[in-house]
């Protein structure tokens, strides 16, 4: 998976680097389908919360976004990581539900008849 870090008004710092990188490998374990993510780091001294994180990760389907805000850069990423995973796991219930749904639907249709002659 390839992570690109966008900084904003802010120092990218090694430190930094590989807290979010961390973070985001942490959620290639849950699913291995993240093909890239794309992290901007936003600081504004004009906000009430100082730093501003925006992810989003490029899924097959519908790609995943999620954003926070907090005064500590960690917390932000942390929060927005949460979301993130989150996100995921209700991606995945919904694709198992539908796998389900379906197989339902063949093993119904195949009781009672349909398609046999």
């Amino acid at each position: 998976m390839h992570i690109h870090l966008s900084p904003r008004h802010l120092v990218l710092t090694a430190a930094i680097h590989s807290y979010v990188a961390n973070k985001i490998s942490h959620l290639e374990e849950m699913t291995e389908q993240i093909l890239a993510a794309h992290v901007v780091l936003l600081h504004d001294e004009t906000r009430t919360k100082k730093y501003v994180i925006k992810v989003h990760l490029a899924i097959p389907g519908p790609d995943i976004y999620a954003e926070d805000a907090e005064d500590d850069l960690y917390a932000a990423i942390d929060k927005v990581s949460t979301k993130l995973a989150r996100l995921l796991r209700k991606r995945k219930t919904k694709i198992q539900e539908r796998k389900k749904h379906i197989s339902q639907l063949a093993k119904e249709s195949s009781k009672r008849g349909y398609g046999r002659r």
